[in-house]
């Protein structure tokens, strides 16, 4: 049976992982996982990029030999000068790019670019009006189901989507650092705290119950998506692209039972029931696509 059409994408890193594991990570997704474009990049937090901004150049080289397509994922909500300065930099890169803030978008219009899931971009209108400014791909918000991504891939078929399919959803971005309050610091002497939770840190009830989880100034999902779809369904529905987040789970295990499924070696349900046992950050949810609570996990349906 010939491989399905549906390619994989790895997101960007939404996580604070030290340089070395950040380094040693894209090392071993270039030499064996199977998907077809990787994002690199900090979206979520400017004063992590010092840190990792010198292992980019290099990682991108390997990837690149690795026949990946490389995606530079720039910051989503840009809070200084400095981190705004860099984002009209980073336009100008010779290379794919991922908005994720519309502040950076008259400093890449008329250059491709692919609209991330962090933009809010709901419907064909906002689409469109980024398709002409050279949006080639888009990431719909985590939050949009699956009925309003058809209507909007029909009503604009020049613009690929890519639906994020796996891990924690990014759900917000604050001006303040969760990370840094809970343990009684600022978000300007937050020590990076952030990097003692590699996939986010719980958030509980008052009753203890977990619900959410923190990420620096972002909140996330507890829950863990799983888009287990047939490449069937997925052509149906227009879209062209799966998006795996990066956890500390094994990844090229995620992104290897995610090939097999596009490529019917295994059923959906049967995708389900092996990445429950890589280790996930929670346990799956995917009802947002159903357009029902987020957190629930329910039979997806076209």
């Amino acid at each position: 049976m010939s491989a399905s059409p549906i390619e994989l994408a790895l997101g960007p890193c939404l996580f604070n992982w030290p340089a070395e594991r950040m380094a040693d990570f894209y090392a071993r997704i270039a030499d064996e996982a199977p998907v077809e474009r990787v994002y690199v990049g900090e979206v979520v937090c400017g004063k992590r990029m010092p840190f990792t901004d010198p292992i980019w150049p290099d990682a991108i080289e390997r990837l690149r030999d690795a026949g990946k397509t490389v995606v530079y994922s720039a910051l989503a909500q840009p809070s200084s000068r400095r981190e705004r300065n860099a984002l009209t930099l980073q336009a100008a890169y010779d290379l794919p790019i991922e908005i994720n803030d519309m502040s950076m978008l008259p400093a890449r219009s008329g250059r491709s670019f692919t609209a991330g899931p962090l933009l809010n971009c709901y419907n064909e209108a906002c689409l469109t009006f980024l398709a002409a400014r050279g949006a080639t791909d888009w990431c719909p918000p985590v939050e949009l189901p699956l009925s309003s991504i058809r209507k909007i891939a029909a009503l604009v078929p020049e613009v690929g989507i890519e639906l994020f399919a796996f891990g924690r959803l990014p759900l917000a971005l604050s001006s303040r650092c969760y990370h840094a309050r809970s343990h009684g610091l600022t978000k300007d002497s937050c020590q990076f705290v952030c990097d003692r939770d590699p996939d986010g840190m719980a958030v509980t009830t008052v009753d203890g119950q977990r619900f959410l989880a923190a990420n620096g100034i972002q909140t996330l999902s507890d829950s863990c998506q799983v888009a287990a779809l047939a490449p069937d369904h997925l052509e149906i529905l227009g879209i062209s692209r799966l998006r795996l987040s990066p956890h500390s789970t094994d990844m090229v295990r995620v992104a290897s039972l995610f090939r097999q499924c596009l490529d019917r070696e295994i059923a959906p349900d049967e995708l389900e029931a092996r990445l429950e046992e890589t280790g996930l950050p929670g346990p799956i949810c995917n009802a947002y696509l159903n357009g029902d609570a987020g957190w629930k996990k329910e039979i997806l349906s076209l």
